[in-house]
């Protein structure tokens, strides 16, 4: 997999990285890398600590630190990206 400047990215690399956003958005936390989507998990803040995961598309993938993967996603995309 790539980034938007050509890198590569080697996909154990990333697992348990916290995902972000546009804005510095969480985005949670990379739990599983498919051939098309990047899932994360996010807590909720609520009393139940429900998870949210969200599946997002690969290619969205703008660049990475040795913490944290940036996505181009907004918090408007984020309800497109969640799974039920």
């Amino acid at each position: 997999m790539r980034d938007n400047y050509g890198k590569i990215i080697k996909s154990e690399n990333i697992i348990n990285k916290k995902a972000k956003g546009i804005g510095n958005i969480d985005l949670g936390e990379i739990q599983k890398i498919t051939s098309e989507y990047i899932i994360t998990e996010k807590k909720d803040i609520d009393i139940n600590k429900n998870k949210n995961k969200i599946s997002i598309p690969r290619n969205l993938v703008d660049r990475w630190d040795e913490d944290n993967v940036w996505f181009q996603v907004t918090e408007e995309d984020i309800e497109s990206f969640k799974e039920n």
